[in-house]
């Protein structure tokens, strides 16, 4: 079975930091874009970054810029997302998905969640103090 897994998530103080990971099973990475998103209770989901399959690009809601980073290990198969100066509104379940590269053309196609053909069970991540 194709699917994506997520570790990393806590509680963290606020100013803290955390690193998620998104892995797969059944498949590997390196040939899919790949998306985080975050929902938290009573709001919408939130595409919060993206990293192409091939030359790295990178997107990043403006809620996470400068804060947020995210990359590939080609190595170990596994892209990450790490989270600095994290906030209280940065409180979430947060979910990889990967999506083919041929869907992410437009600007703004990585927030499309329908672009994505697989995703992860999510990992919650709360800042609290």
């Amino acid at each position: 079975q194709l699917h994506l897994v997520e570790s990393g998530g806590g509680l963290v103080q606020p100013g803290g930091s955390l690193r998620l990971s998104c892995a797969a099973s059944g498949f590997t990475l390196d040939s899919y874009a790949i998306g985080w998103f975050r929902q938290a209770p009573g709001k919408e989901d939130e595409g919060v970054s993206w990293i192409s399959s091939r030359y790295g690009t990178t997107n990043y809601a403006d809620s996470v810029k400068g804060r947020f980073t995210i990359f590939r290990d080609n190595a170990n198969d596994t892209v990450y997302l790490q989270m600095n100066s994290l906030k209280p509104e940065d409180t979430a379940v947060y979910y990889c998905a990967a999506g083919p590269p041929f869907r992410f053309g437009e600007p703004s196609s990585w927030l499309r969640g329908h672009f994505y053909d697989y995703w992860g069970q999510g990992t919650q991540v709360t800042v609290s103090s």
